[in-house]
């Protein structure tokens, strides 16, 4: 009999839950399938976009090399195009590759003012990233040496000569150059100094930097 009893109550629990599911499916089915259509739809969407991002990079990729090829052959004007064109229609870091590249050419063709100008408004584009301001910036002040004046050089790089700036040994570098050729040999020893003081300096800067020391001592600088 308990049996009987367990089996009845049994199946009556199964027909509740049957129309309890039943029941509740009338009720949000529609729910349930927008649900469902959304996440079909939202998978579908995140998987068209990480395609369309890898495509167009690839995309962009190729346009770089392109032009960095050109740029190595000697084709200098289709390749400074073509740079100046990624600047406007690349995707993700190549447009200010391109524009780095760009900078780059006109320097070797001899624009220097063109490619100073270029290479400080980078730096000065607080949307790239450090790395990329930094070695903007540093490009500048090189060019600047030659091009400018030691205030010139400064302004570019003298925000990135401080202790623990990855950047500071090439920007103390160049900050003391400019100041030997402006013949200011008390604040060349000063940058060239401190150089010589980080002992995280790379070898080969902190080399020029103990040989400047030595010219400026000859020259009856601070040594």
């Amino acid at each position: 009999m308990t049996d009987d009893n367990s089996t009845f109550i049994r199946e009556v629990n199964e027909d509740l839950r049957s129309d309890y599911m039943k029941a509740l499916w009338k009720r949000f089915r529609f729910v349930v399938l927008a649900v469902a259509i959304g996440i079909v739809a939202v998978t579908a969407g995140l998987r068209g976009w990480q395609y369309w991002k890898e495509t167009t990079a690839a995309r962009s990729g190729d346009v770089f090399l392109a032009a960095l090829e050109k740029a190595r052959s000697g084709d200098t004007a289709a390749a400074l195009a073509e740079f100046q064109a990624l600047e406007q229609t690349g995707y993700g870091s190549y447009p200010v590759l391109a524009q780095m590249r760009a900078a780059t050419v006109l320097a070797d063709n001899g624009d220097t003012a063109a490619a100073i100008a270029a290479f400080s408004a980078i730096g000065k584009n607080v949307s790239q990233p450090v790395a990329i301001r930094d070695a903007a910036r540093l490009r500048a002040a090189y060019l600047l040496i030659d091009n400018g004046s030691y205030s010139d050089v400064s302004a570019e790089v003298e925000v990135l000569a401080v202790p623990g700036n990855p950047a500071r040994h090439s920007a103390r570098e160049a900050l003391g150059i400019s100041a030997y050729k402006a013949g200011d040999m008390s604040q060349a020893a000063q940058w060239f100094g401190d150089i010589a003081a980080d002992s995280e300096t790379p070898r080969g800067v902190s080399s020029r930097a103990a040989l400047m020391l030595d010219m400026i001592a000859a020259r009856g600088g601070t040594s």
